[in-house]
């Protein structure tokens, strides 16, 4: 190769080089196979503040007293130094794949002048830096991505521990200055899932300086390939249902090597790595900014749309483009082995990712109808699948729903991405919003306080105090509420209270029929629902003697209205485009005048 350091290394993007010190990087340990020969990594320990987020460890094998340490590994752990700095925990399995084409070159280089291959392999993965510096991806193809590696190459002498494999390290790699690798496909297997195929890549020639103290800039473009989809699916799934206790890959790659104008054959290598299940990555965090419902109309159809807001971690430096994504919104049925019901159909916009920048996401559903199985009170109880996503929600609990592939995906969209995602079903946590102000006042209007019939049957309505009023309730609109709304029916679990005391407990458990007028509430820039309801005759549950006593007392000698209070959990029949669906358990509290 020539020496000349303004000679392009790889066509459109090339690379440069130039000789500097270099930084000390972390080193890990492997074994490199020669032939068809493949090497096993087990697991061993790192410092939790220096390990990377797909960190490996592996045998230890040692040639005198000097370890034996595979440059990839050793190239691998480079990316954490680096990335402590630009990318921490960014390594993926395209570093590993030009890791494994360079390892390839490097050894057959110094094999020509060495005689025990182990000196070779020592000075090797002692000496060797590469630190990738950007992952992007160029474009989605019809069989995976198109990517874009970009890293630095560097052969420090000063890491060899040994003298004389230091001389003959540096003398050897003067002698040959640089190396050049003809295109290389590597094949990267999941030895633990039946040797599925994870993927493939092709990578183009590629042309590194190895003498001491220079760095050559790798800047090139590979094609990767989804392997088998069933396989990966399965990863998918163990992985999402926490049985991914550990992941072992294999990367296998036949390199040829020249050095100028001599060809130094062709050699084959095979890497493994492990990575435990605290070293896989987990779920990324997410927040949710805004949420909005709307009624909408889609292919001559009347639904609800929801439009939400997300912005996602991203700690990785890569950068690409996530085209438009169709999902299902998926919840679950009455029984835990019961098949989802879909509740939505949902779409991304195309989403730009950069590096090591949060991602915002935005996502739009539209629910065209509730399914019968959704709204339908499960057996042996009172309650259905939507009950339990309101109630959840209501109270301020987190809600799990979950988010499949669509059936009906984007014809834009790459044909291997939805074919993965269809299969796939992912736990989504959605926060609750608790509603305990959502009725900002109940009251009871023109109420008339009967007495109980002194000559009714015990146990019998006549034989209770009752009361007929009319029920007031001022509902605030949560701001995301952005449809018509209306209440037709209310019902509510009532305790009555007297200065402070129970009094009893009012049962308004029977449907009443309601009204509902659309209002601003006063003193405040929000809309709300102004809810009347006759109540006729409710009987009055007397669980206090005493205070029942003082409630007549105050009745018949008192010269003001008697003040009751009332808390209630009320549930609420609703109105909208989707249909009737009912809201149980509103905490509501209010007062009671009797006069």
């Amino acid at each position: 190769m020539s020496d000349d350091h303004d000679a392009p290394l790889l066509g459109e993007y090339g690379a440069n080089e130039h000789q500097q010190s270099r930084p000390k990087s972390q080193r890990s340990k492997a074994s490199i196979a020669s032939g068809r020969s493949r090497r096993s990594i087990n697991p061993s320990g790192q410092s939790e503040e220096s390990t990377p987020l797909l960190s490996r460890e592996i045998d230890e094998r040692s040639y005198g007293d000097a370890p034996d340490r595979s440059i990839a590994a050793s190239s691998l752990s480079s990316l954490q130094e680096g990335g402590s700095k630009k990318a921490k925990g960014s390594r993926r399995w395209p570093t590993v794949i030009a890791l494994t084409v360079l390892t390839v070159a490097l050894l057959v280089i110094l094999g020509l002048g060495f005689a025990a291959p182990e000196v070779a392999e020592q000075y090797a993965s002692e000496a060797m830096v590469f630190q990738p510096t950007d992952l992007s991806i160029d474009s989605f193809t019809a069989s995976g991505v198109r990517a874009r590696i970009q890293g630095d190459f560097t052969m420090d002498a000063s890491k060899v521990r040994k003298k004389p494999v230091r001389d003959l390290g540096r003398a050897a790699t003067w002698i040959a200055k640089a190396v050049e690798s003809n295109p290389t496909a590597v094949k990267v297997y999941l030895p633990e899932y039946g040797d599925v195929l994870l993927g493939s890549a092709d990578v183009p020639p590629i042309v590194v300086d190895i003498r001491n103290g220079h760095t050559t800039h790798l800047d090139f473009v590979s094609d990767l390939n989804a392997g088998a989809l069933d396989g990966i699916r399965r990863i998918a799934n163990d992985w999402l249902d926490g049985r991914l206790a550990q992941l072992r890959v294999r990367a296998d790659a036949d390199v040829k090597i020249k050095s100028g104008i001599f060809s130094l054959g062709a050699q084959t290598l095979s890497e493994s790595l492990v990575f435990k299940a605290g070293q896989i990555p987990t779920m990324p965090q997410y927040k949710i900014g805004s949420i909005g419902f709307s009624e909408a109309e889609r292919d001559g159809e009347k639904g609800m749309l929801a439009n939400v807001s997300l912005t996602v971690d991203n700690g990785y430096p890569v950068d690409f483009e996530i085209p438009r994504l169709y999902f299902d919104i998926l919840v679950p049925g009455c029984l835990t082995d019961d098949q989802f019901l879909v509740l939505a159909e949902a779409s991304t916009i195309e989403t730009l990712v950069k590096p090591k920048t949060d991602v915002d996401v935005a996502v739009s559903g539209f629910v065209r109808e509730l399914p019968a199985t959704l709204i339908t009170a499960c057996p042996d109880t009172q309650t259905s699948p939507i009950d339990r996503l309101l109630g959840s929600y209501i109270d301020g609990k987190e809600t799990l729903i979950y988010v499949r592939g669509s059936g009906n995906p984007s014809p834009d969209t790459p044909r291997w991405i939805t074919d993965f995602m269809r299969d796939v079903v992912v736990p989504v946590p959605f926060p609750g919003h608790e509603l305990k102000d959502l009725i900002r006042n109940f009251t009871l209007a023109n109420v008339h306080f009967g007495l109980p019939d002194l000559f009714a049957k015990p146990d019998s309505p006549k034989s209770k105090p009752r009361i007929s009023a009319i029920i007031k309730a001022l509902i605030g609109l949560p701001k995301e509420i952005k449809f018509p709304i209306g209440v037709t029916q209310v019902r509510a679990d009532s305790d009555v209270y007297y200065e402070e005391k129970k009094l009893g407990e009012l049962d308004l458990s029977k449907w009443q029929h309601a009204n509902s007028t659309r209002t601003v509430i006063p003193n405040e820039d929000q809309e709300g629902l102004l809810v009347q309801s006759v109540v006729e005759n409710a009987p009055l549950e007397i669980t206090d003697d005493d205070v029942f006593t003082d409630v007549i007392q105050a009745l018949i000698f008192g010269a003001k209205p008697v003040v009751l209070g009332v808390q209630a959990k009320v549930d609420v029949e609703t109105e909208t485009v989707l249909g009737k669906f009912i809201v149980h358990g509103i905490p509501a509290k209010g007062k009671v005048f009797v006069k």
